[in-house]
């Protein structure tokens, strides 16, 4: 028995074996779309995910990954790897970030909760900072959430605000930054007119400002920490509208990489640093791109970068970023409580896991994908004797239009070197090329990431053959399958100048599983009598590959076993 008196016995399933090795390849951004010239995985070389798809038709099938499947709140909202592989992994819907603050701001319980009774100590003689993604793409934030903040923190209390954003463009259109910027500063403006002193203070592009992940480049953090922080940077302006749009107007500037810069008076003094007494609150709800700086802004013991001047702040994080590490200590949601994974269930019951990532300096692939995402956003291992967790370095300094192949078939080789050990009963990777490549929107380098993590695929899916196993392939949400804007009939948007309109983020498309191998049972197939089947009812169908049945509560499983 475990934990409250838990059993974490699995039963043994009634017609599937034990003891055949199961990898379980998670391709990251591969959706099913529609074949066209801007369906990256159709133009590719793909004869591996082709002969899946194609030569067994009861063995491939389509789940939704995106929207309510994977807890969020809509069928509008885009799936993403924290929420997908929560999902994957967890073998149950939990209502997600987004979610959870949507259901927080409604309900108005997240002005009657410890966090944020917290910073409201500081409204009277302090500033209230908040610090994010300026973005409607909800995969890291929500425009309307912030505008939800700033009128519920004003109505009680908040005499002095400011607002350090992050643009986008990576979850959603390049060059939208300017929209939001626009409506932001209308809101603020509305909130002066009632006499509170609300001003935009500094700002910068995700990805070269704050918004690093996995502790790969300290110094994105450190160029947010001078900006927001302390008030410095390299450029000054007196409005963030001038800001984004004379720093887009720079050659090759995109949202995602502006500068950073601060807002200053006609003095010259920058309007809004982090002083003593402040309350300091970032309103990511996703985690990933949230902990480095949440480490920074709560950390007394804290060497990453010089943080020059660190101010007593009060702080809290939109939701808590890492439940291990309890970072923030101090937050205004709770997270979701995901507990009983099918990674801890199966370890329990004996199955030795090696899981495979790949990192990176400039931003970090996928990481935690496979391990802390997949474990309930859960840091370190079960069971160290019984799990083997790697990460493949990236190149540094290479942009991944520039180096599409990444590092899949050195993910590959791992897996494969892992399945042909012996050692290990479960083999679990993450070939994050068609994501992290198609968010660049680079049509031809993605076309070319699609076919190496196809040729990733094959090493490991031989090494499967080789050693009698099974395999399940599958995918986190979509992205490489759809890179063109679309009006409502389908047809590419163009742009001003006839050019079609680049998409960079992920979709709204089911994606694939397929499952096989010398080592499934023969009379296993994909069920038919699941009416809208999800990421969350991939964990019972590993479960069964490895001769288990799941936990009844879990979403149930894909396949069925044929008496004859």
């Amino acid at each position: 028995m475990g934990r409250s008196g838990l059993s974490w016995t699995l039963p043994d399933h009634p017609k599937l074996p034990k003891g055949k090795p199961v990898a379980v390849v998670v391709l990251d951004g591969w959706g099913e779309a529609n074949a066209d010239q801007y369906n990256c995985i159709h133009v590719a070389q793909t004869p591996v995910m082709d002969s899946l798809k194609n030569g067994a038709p009861e063995k491939w099938r389509l789940v939704k990954a995106h929207g309510t499947a994977v807890g969020l709140p809509s069928d509008d909202d885009m799936g993403n790897s924290e929420v997908g592989h929560n999902a994957l992994g967890a073998g149950r819907i939990f209502a997600q970030g987004a979610k959870l603050v949507d259901q927080a701001l409604a309900s108005g319980k997240i002005y009657e909760g410890d966090g944020f009774n917290y910073i409201k100590e500081s409204f009277e003689n302090g500033t209230l900072h908040l610090i994010g993604l300026l973005s409607d793409g909800g995969v890291h934030s929500r425009l309307d959430q912030l505008q939800l903040l700033l009128k519920g923190a004003s109505e009680r209390g908040a005499k002095r605000i400011r607002v350090h954003i992050l643009t986008d463009g990576r979850d959603v259109l390049d060059g939208s930054s300017v929209g939001f910027v626009e409506t932001l500063e209308n809101d603020l403006s509305e909130l002066r007119g009632k006499g509170v002193d609300a001003q935009i203070a500094s700002g910068g592009g995700r990805m070269y400002v704050t918004m690093d992940r996995y502790e790969n480049d300290w110094d994105v953090v450190k160029r947010g920490w001078d900006a927001q922080v302390l008030g410095e940077a390299p450029y000054k302006f007196k409005s963030a509208l001038e800001a984004v749009k004379t720093l887009r107007a720079q050659p090759n500037a995109n949202d995602q990489y502006l500068p950073p810069f601060v807002i200053v008076d006609d003095s010259g003094k920058p309007v809004g640093p982090v002083l003593d007494g402040d309350a300091v609150v970032t309103i990511n709800f996703r985690a990933d791109r949230m902990v480095m700086l949440a480490k920074a802004l709560e950390y007394a013991d804290f060497d990453k970068f010089d943080r020059v001047r660190v101010p007593k702040i009060r702080y809290a994080g939109m939701l808590q970023y890492d439940g291990e590490l309890k970072l923030p200590s101090i937050y205004l949601v709770s997270p979701p409580e995901i507990d009983r994974t099918s990674g801890e269930y199966l370890v329990k019951n004996g199955i030795r896991t090696f899981a495979c990532r790949q990192s990176c300096v400039i931003e970090t692939v996928k990481f935690g994908h496979v391990t802390f995402f997949w474990n309930g956003n859960r840091s370190g291992y079960f069971d160290e004797s019984k799990e083997e967790y790697v990460e493949v370095p990236s190149d540094s300094g290479i942009t991944f239009n520039v180096a599409p192949k990444m590092k899949a078939l050195e993910i590959a080789e791992k897996a494969r070197d892992a399945l042909l050990s012996g050692k290990f009963d479960q083999v679990r990777v993450n070939l994050p090329n068609g994501d992290m490549v198609g968010h660049t929107g680079d049509i031809e380098a993605t076309v070319v990431a699609c076919k190496v993590a196809d040729e990733a695929v094959k090493i490991i899916l031989d090494a499967v053959e080789q050693v009698g196993g099974i395999y399940l392939v599958t995918a986190d949400h979509g992205n490489a399958e759809d890179m063109v804007k679309r009006n409502k009939s389908g047809k590419p948007l163009l742009d001003k100048n006839g050019g079609i309109q680049i998409l960079t983020s992920h979709t709204l498309q089911p994606v694939p599983v397929a499952i096989g191998g010398p080592g499934l049972h023969p009379g296993v197939k994909f069920r038919t009598d699941i009416q809208t089947p999800g990421l969350a009812n991939v964990a019972a169908t590993v479960m069964n590959l490895h001769g288990f049945e799941a936990p009844s509560d879990y979403e149930t499983t894909l396949i069925e076993v044929a008496d004859n």
